[in-house]
Parts: C-alpha cells; structure tokens; sequence
C-alpha cells in the first residue's frame, strides 16, 4: 500500500547508492595504480580540492537522476498509473 507512495525515492536513493558511491568503492578496492579511472579520480579531487569540474559532473548526475524521475513519473500519469 505504502510501496507507490514512497517508490520515487526509493529508486532516486537507489541510483545515487548504486551508482555513484558504488563506482569508487569498486575502484578503490579492485583497481590497480596505473589505471585512473573517472570515479578514482573524482574521489582524489574532491579530498584535496573543489574543482569546477566535478562540481558540473556531480550537476549533470543529479540533472540526469531527477530527469529520468519525472520521465518515468510522466509515462505513468500518461499510461493512467499514476496517482
């Protein structure tokens, strides 16, 4: 009953988890010095300083998440799913 309610969230919260942390924790643990990866990166960057750039990967993630939130939430209003 509460699961139609609260499924937004609990998808933007899981695509946030999964796919950003999750990518440097991986790295971090399985990859090997001389590869630099993106996520690797980002990680270093953000603990020594605040780059523009990261700050507009981090604004394209949250755009991209919140954008594909109200696709899904438009299709279901549209096919009559919606509440």
């Amino acid at each position: 009953m509460q699961l139609p309610l609260i499924a937004p969230g609990v998808i933007s919260g899981a695509l946030f988890a999964f796919a950003t942390f999750d990518e440097v924790v991986v790295v971090l643990f399985m990859g090997v010095v001389e590869q630099r990866t993106i996520p690797c990166h980002m990680w270093s960057v953000i603990r020594e300083q605040v780059s523009p750039a990261i700050l507009a990967v981090a604004t394209f993630l949250i755009v991209f998440a919140l954008a594909l939130l109200l696709t899904v939430a438009w299709l279901r209003r549209r096919r009559g799913g919606g509440g």
